[in-house]
């Protein structure tokens, strides 16, 4: 299937567009704003209608992109572009798991939920992950995926990823894998639920990384199975360092230790420190941002007292500001999902996210100031960034 899309006008002037990639549960936007980020030209919607869990472009080439997909008559699958847009064709082997010899007793992927591109010196290497818990590797650019690593099928990762029907909204998730940008061979990933593992053997085995993560009280802490990161990111200027939101705080992991820190008991006790994105600046280890949600009682995932606001930290987490300037002030119930904000890599750093009502929502001092670029989108689930020449 091939879908068309508008190629963005190229620059004559030596200027650098910043490209947001908005995916949403009914289609596709992109948004490129000038060098200064002050305006922003609209194109879409893409693939209106599809639900549109993540779209990414390469930044290897700096042109091809995939975008993850259900449809309601083709079901899951990835898309791919490498002319930049102007067409789409559906992958040839979308991810699929393995057939049980039997017939029973197989799973089905109901989406892919997370793309991430693979290491600098493998460029035509992504991994997925899916929902329910599943880990895909494609080796040719994103046409053909297989099942990748033991732990789809592994009897221990299949009982700490649990029940299909866990209670996780739109289904348990793989999602936060990560590549160390040192060495292909280090991975990590986060399974809602089923904790954060890693490997240092290139996906052929990999091992709980819990030690520290708190669970929800009367469960085994020690028990993969209880575990809910909602999002894991590395430190781009500083790999050793990763950063944690989960479903019981938000977390610090300095390397070599494998013992996580929860940084997140400085945040406001009014506001908690239950979310689920989580920023890391491109260049500053000590300088991440998350967007607090409600998580009390039972969990109505709206900003605390409709009141949203981005929390940001530059001591590695022993601080954090609250940065609401040009948001609303109060009677805005909506949220922001773990992969719908993100950073570029500007200086100072832009930062935007979209909200479950359809907001899309940028700062370009770092979160000292807000405005809104979009409005009455449909539910947004990931917005990505990139620069074009």
């Amino acid at each position: 299937m091939t879908l068309n899309i508008e190629n963005p006008a190229a620059k004559t002037d030596g200027s650098r567009q910043t490209l947001l990639m908005v995916s949403t549960r009914k289609g596709a936007w992109f948004y490129y704003g000038d060098s200064a980020r002050q305006t922003w030209r609209t194109d879409g919607p893409h693939f209106l209608g599809h639900i549109i869990n993540h779209l990414l472009l390469d930044p290897r080439d700096g042109r091809t992109l995939l975008a993850a997909a259900k449809t309601g008559h083709l079901g899951p699958t990835i898309f791919r572009s490498t002319d930049f847009g102007r067409t789409w064709q559906e992958a040839a082997k979308p991810p699929a798991f393995a057939t049980v010899a039997d017939g029973s007793g197989g799973r089905a992927v109901d989406h892919t939920f997370w793309l991430t591109p693979g290491h600098a010196d493998e460029p035509d290497v992504w991994y997925a992950g899916t929902s329910p818990q599943g880990l895909f590797r494609s080796e040719d650019g994103g046409v053909s995926w297989a099942p990748f690593s033991c732990i789809n099928d592994d009897p221990q990762y299949r009982r700490w990823m649990g029940s299909v029907q866990d209670g996780t909204p739109d289904g348990p998730k793989l999602h936060s894998i990560i590549v160390d940008p040192r060495d292909a061979a280090h991975l990590y990933l986060a399974m809602s639920g089923g904790g954060v593992h890693e490997s240092a053997d290139g996906g052929r085995t990999f091992a709980p990384l819990i030690e520290g993560l708190e669970v929800v009280e009367g469960f085994a802490p020690e028990d993969a199975m209880f575990h809910d990161p909602h999002c894991v990111r590395l430190s781009p200027s500083n790999p050793d360092r990763l950063y944690q939101q989960n479903h019981c705080g938000i977390y610090r992991l300095d390397r070599p230790a494998d013992q996580w820190r929860r940084i997140g008991r400085s945040m406001p006790a009014a506001v908690g420190d239950i979310g689920f994105p989580m920023v890391v600046h491109p260049r500053d280890a000590d300088v991440a941002w998350v967007f607090p949600m409600d998580g009390t009682s039972v969990w109505p995932r709206t900003s605390p007292d409709g009141k949203p606001a981005v929390y940001g930290t530059r001591d590695g987490g022993e601080t954090w500001q609250r940065l609401d300037a040009g948001l609303p002030g109060s009677q805005a119930w909506w949220t922001v999902k773990r992969q719908a904000m993100t950073a570029d890599s500007r200086d100072p750093v832009g930062l935007y996210f979209g909200t479950t009502s359809g907001e899309l929502w940028m700062s370009r001092d770092e979160g000292r100031q807000w405005e809104c670029i979009a409005t009455h989108l449909p539910e947004i689930y990931a917005v990505e960034t990139a620069e074009l020449a």
